[in-house]
C-alpha cells in the first residue's frame, strides 16, 4: 500500500472507531496488555536488535537508556493500559447543554479528532502510550518513531494491530511510518489527516509547521528551570533540584537552568554542588555562581540550550521578578518550578511564569501525563490553543454542536412571533 492509501484506509477507520462502544474499545486495551505480556520475548529481541545498533553507532547513554525496553518498563507500559481503561470514556461526553425554545435543546458532546499523525523521538516505549490514547479516545493514528527504534516498533505495532482487531477495532486504524520520505508524504495529506503532533526539537517542529497545511499541536524543546527563592527550605530545594535534573536527565521535563536568589546562594550552592557532583553533573555557573562553587563558566548560549543530559546551568538571581523575567524570556514555556516557604511569592510565580506547567515546592519530573492521572500522554503541548501541558485523553477530543428540534424555523425568531429563552439544562 502506498502511505496515501494507508491514510486513506485510516480516515475510514476513523469513522469505524468514533462508532465503537466504551466496552470494546477498553477491551482492546485489556486484550493488549496481555499481548504486551505474552509477546515480551519477541519485544526483547527486537529492541536488543536496536541497542546493539545504538551502541555501535555511538549514541549517548541517556539516550541508550530512553532507547531501551525492558521487563520493568514492559510491565508499567501493561500496567498503564489497565489504568487508562478505567478512566471515564471522552467520547461522547456532553459538556453543555440549552434550551433554545421550548422543544428545541442543543448541546455540544465531545468527539474524537479523527486522524492524527505523531512524530515521535527514539522511546519505544511511547509508541505504546501513543496508541493507548488514540485507541481509547476514538481516533485512528499513523505513528512514526526515532529511526533507532524501528526494530522495537515494527513489533509493538505487529502486536498492537493485532491484539485489537481481534479485539473488535476496525483494520488499518493505526499504521506504523518508517522513514522521513513517509513523514514528508503524510504532511501532504491534509485531505485525510487531521491533526499532526511532532516531539523534537525547536527546529523540528517549526520545520513540521512549515512544511504542512494540517493543524500541528506540541512542544518544541524543554528548557525548563528551578528557581530557588531567598526563603526556601535549602534541604528541600538541593533534593528537589537534584530530581529534577537527574532522575532521568534525557526527558524534555527535567530542569536545564537552575536560578538561585543570591541571598540564599551561599547557603544552597555548596551543598547543590556536592549532590550534583555526586550523580555526576556538570554544572555551568554565571561569574556570581562561579564566586560560590568550582564550575564552568555559562555562555549566553546556555540558558537556551535543552542538554538533554547530565549538564546544568546556573544562575544567581537578585529577586523573584529577574527570575521570572530570565524564564519567560529563554524558556520554552514547558514546565517551571519555584521552591519556597513564602506563600505570596508562590502565587506570584505560579501567576507571572507564561508556561504548560507551573509548580510550587516540587520536582518538574512529575511533568507527565500518567503523574496527572491522565493516564499516559502523546506528548506536552506548549501552545495557548486547544490543549496545553501533557496531552492526554481530553487533548485528543474536539466536539460537535447537536441541535434537537420538532420542526422549528429561524422565520418566527427573526420576525419577533417567537423568542429564544436560552435556558441552561442540566447534563
Amino acid at each position: 500500500m502506498t502511505l496515501t492509501d494507508i491514510a486513506r484506509t485510516a480516515r475510514t477507520a476513523a469513522g469505524a472507531l468514533a462508532l465503537t462502544s466504551r466496552e470494546t474499545r477498553d477491551a482492546a486495551l485489556t486484550a493488549l496488555a496481555d499481548a504486551l505480556r505474552a509477546e515480551a520475548p519477541a519485544i526483547a529481541a527486537a529492541n536488543q536488535k536496536d541497542l546493539e545498533a545504538a551502541r555501535h553507532s555511538g549514541l549517548a547513554a541517556p539516550l541508550l537508556h530512553r532507547l531501551s525496553l525492558d521487563a520493568r518498563k514492559l510491565e508499567g507500559l501493561a500496567e498503564g493500559l489497565c489504568s487508562l481503561r478505567a478512566l471515564p470514556d471522552p467520547v461522547g461526553r456532553a459538556t453543555l447543554r440549552t434550551e433554545l425554545s421550548p422543544g428545541l435543546v442543543l448541546e455540544r458532546v465531545s468527539c474524537p479528532i479523527g486522524v492524527i499523525g505523531v512524530v515521535f523521538e527514539s522511546r519505544p516505549d511511547a509508541f505504546v502510550q501513543i496508541a493507548s490514547l488514540c485507541l481509547k479516545s476514538g481516533n485512528a493514528c499513523l505513528l512514526k518513531g526515532g529511526r533507532e527504534a524501528l526494530h522495537t516498533n515494527r513489533e509493538l505495532c505487529r502486536i498492537v494491530q493485532s491484539a485489537t482487531v481481534a479485539a473488535g477495532l476496525p483494520e488499518g486504524w493505526i499504521s506504523l511510518l518508517e522513514s522521513r520520505e513517509d513523514v514528508h508524504e503524510m504532511l501532504s495529506l491534509d485531505r485525510y489527516i487531521d491533526l499532526i503532533i511532532p516531539r523534537g526539537s525547536n527546529e523540528f517542529v517549526r520545520q513540521i509547521q512549515e512544511s504542512t497545511r494540517i493543524p500541528v499541536m506540541g512542544h518544541s524543546a524543554g528548557i525548563c528551570h528551578l528557581y530557588i527563592d531567598r526563603d526556601a527550605d535549602p534541604e528541600m530545594a538541593v533534593r528537589v533540584a537534584v530530581d529534577a535534573k537527574t532522575q532521568a536527565p534525557a526527558t524534555c521535563n527535567a530542569i536545564e537552568t537552575l536560578l538561585v536568589h543570591a541571598d540564599i546562594a551561599g547557603t544552597v550552592l555548596p551543598a547543590l554542588k556536592g549532590a550534583m557532583d555526586a550523580r555526576g553533573v556538570r554544572l555551568l555557573g554565571d561569574r556570581r555562581t562561579c564566586a560560590l562553587i568550582p564550575c564552568e563558566a555559562v555562555s549566553s548560549r546556555d540558558w537556551d540550550t535543552e542538554y538533554l543530559d547530565l549538564i546544568l546551568s546556573v544562575k544567581v538571581v537578585d529577586s523573584e521578578d529577574e527570575a521570572i523575567r530570565h524564564i519567560n524570556e529563554h524558556g520554552s514555556r514547558h514546565t517551571d518550578a519555584i521552591i519556597t516557604k513564602d506563600r505570596a511569592a508562590a502565587e506570584h510565580f505560579l501567576a507571572a511564569v507564561d508556561s504548560a506547567d507551573v509548580f510550587w515546592n516540587c520536582s518538574t519530573r512529575f511533568a507527565d501525563g500518567f503523574r496527572f492521572g491522565l493516564g499516559a500522554e502523546v506528548g506536552i503541548a506548549t501552545g495557548k490553543l486547544h490543549a496545553r501541558g501533557p496531552v492526554g485523553l481530553e487533548g485528543l477530543m474536539t466536539y460537535k454542536w447537536l441541535l434537537r428540534g420538532q420542526g422549528q424555523i429561524v422565520a418566527p425568531f427573526v420576525s419577533g412571533e417567537q423568542a429564544f429563552t436560552h435556558q441552561p439544562l442540566p447534563l
